[in-house]
């Protein structure tokens, strides 16, 4: 599994969604808004990267197949990772979206995702 990265100049993004469709989508989206995109397939690659300290904001998939997007945030946490982040799932609750303020969350979206929203919530 590799990294997919759309240079840029703007804040960085770390994007973490098993979907391919979902990810190419989001990708583009946030690279034509501005956003330098570094996209993974699932959690172990993304936590492997050298270059996450960098990272301005975590966008994260609740269901990866290696992990759960609240594992990733956990674990950027343990690495002094504090920036913004947003998880999106298609499974909402309340034990979720509980689960996610507990990780570190910053926002919690239902897919599908309405584009206003995303960007609304990485702001």
């Amino acid at each position: 599994m590799t990294m997919e990265r759309s240079p840029c100049s703007g804040p960085t993004a770390l994007l973490v969604e098993d979907d391919e469709g979902v990810r190419r989508s989001l990708q583009l989206l946030l690279h034509w808004k501005g956003y330098d995109v570094r996209s993974y397939p699932a959690a172990r690659p993304l936590l492997a990267a050298a270059d996450l300290d960098s990272a301005d904001l975590l966008i994260a998939d609740y269901r990866l197949p290696d992990a759960t997007g609240c594992d990733v945030r956990l674990a950027l946490a343990r690495r002094g990772w504090s920036g913004r982040s947003v998880l999106i799932t298609s499974y909402p609750s309340e034990a979720l979206t509980a689960e996610a303020w507990a990780s570190g969350f910053d926002a919690v979206l239902e897919k599908p995702l309405r584009q206003q929203a995303l960007l609304a919530a990485l702001s």
